[in-house]
Order: C-alpha cells, then structure tokens, then sequence
C-alpha cells in the first residue's frame, strides 16, 4: 500500500468549533500519523501521514469538518512519507 504526507492549511470559521479534536479523532479512526494545530490568522494547519487511500479519506473529511464548522478553502500539498510520527496530536502555539 502506497503511503504518503499531506499538508493542509483550512481557512473559514475553523477555530472555536473543535476542529482539532475532530481532526485528531478522525486520523486516529482512519489511523494516521501527525498533528494539527490553531494559527494566529484563524486558520487550522494538519500534517497527515499514513496510507493514501486513507489521506485522501481525511482530505475530504476536512473540506467538512464538525458541526459548526465553515470551510471556506483548503491549502494541500503532497508530498513523500517520512515516518517520523509515533501518533497524531494537537498542538497548541505556533
């Protein structure tokens, strides 16, 4: 099974709705690797690793989102698997 890394920036009403959480719950359900975090402009930044079926599975959970959530655009950018994550956490700061 061909693995991958994608990076995702998501712009819309993304903080305050737990966006992070629902990322984190979602790539563990889907078992990937990596973080997400808040940014300063009111963005969400992910970082995914794992199977590429399965990136492509959280991708498009995240252009949806939880309840509450508006998505207004995503950044995404593949690139190659590094392996580096043991698990897939929140990150708080920047």
């Amino acid at each position: 099974m061909e693995k991958g890394r994608v990076h995702l920036i998501i712009s819309g009403f993304v903080q305050g709705v737990f966006y992070r959480a629902s990322t984190r719950d979602t790539a563990m359900r889907l078992g990937l690797k990596g973080w997400v975090r808040n940014l300063p402009d009111g963005s969400v930044e992910a970082v995914f690793e794992g199977p590429v079926e399965k990136l492509k599975k959280a991708v498009e959970w995240c252009h949806q989102g939880p309840p509450g959530a508006r998505v207004a655009k995503i950044d995404e950018k593949w690139d190659d698997y590094t392996g580096e994550f043991d698990g897939f956490d929140v990150r708080y700061g920047w």
